[in-house]
């Protein structure tokens, strides 16, 4: 059995290894990067480092977290407090990769620590009529029993209860299972960049 919880310190550790054993397009990263801290460090602490009311989790009776939905109600506020406050404290462990465009051959972690430095407020044209976004992942063992539907539900009605009109989110485009997934949940695709797939939904 399972239960869907409020975020609470001390989840991080298993929030990072699960972000990681789902980070390859919703598979196992490990070792994909030469870094994998690299994966939690961006796309999920610092959701719960800055709105951990915005953070849920799932856990098993015998209290192992096994997935984990986060948000933040203003993506442009949230990418501005990402780029000034959070990722600086990581700019000695990862470099800004040199050139632009990154050279052919780079690696995949050149590519991911240029994202992190290229992330700003405002950079998302849907950003005015859907201002929070989401990142959820679940551990396999949890799929397909509905509770990915039931995390989104909980951090949706937190959303509305806070007056937000609407959501986001981006998935790789490769990651068939969640793009088959979203519009099952109510979403709708927008027009996204090449190897993305971007849903948004009214609140």
């Amino acid at each position: 059995m399972t239960r869907i919880r409020p975020f609470r310190p001390g989840d991080e550790p298993a929030l990072s290894d699960i972000c990681l054993l789902t980070a390859d397009a919703g598979v196992d990263a490990t070792g994909l990067l030469d870094d994998d801290d690299l994966w939690g460090e961006i796309f999920v602490l610092p959701y719960v480092a800055r709105h951990p009311e915005f953070a849920f989790v799932v856990e098993t009776d015998d209290g192992r977290v096994v997935g984990y939905v986060v948000g933040t109600p203003d993506s442009a506020a949230f990418e501005d407090w990402f780029a000034h406050e959070w990722w600086p404290r990581f700019q000695e462990r990862w470099p800004r990769p040199e050139g632009d465009p990154l050279p052919v051959g780079a690696s995949r972690q050149d590519g991911i620590v240029r994202y992190a430095y290229a992330r700003h407020g405002g950079s998302q044209p849907f950003g005015d009529d859907y201002p929070a976004h989401l990142h959820i992942d679940l551990l396999p063992e949890t799929q397909g029993q509905g509770l990915g539907r039931r995390l989104i539900e909980t951090l949706e009605q937190a959303l509305r209860d806070a007056g937000v009109p609407g959501l986001h989110l981006v998935a790789a485009a490769e990651n068939t299972g969640a793009v088959a997934f979203y519009p099952r949940v109510g979403f709708e695709p927008l027009p996204s960049p090449e190897g993305t797939a971007v849903f948004a939904k009214r609140l």
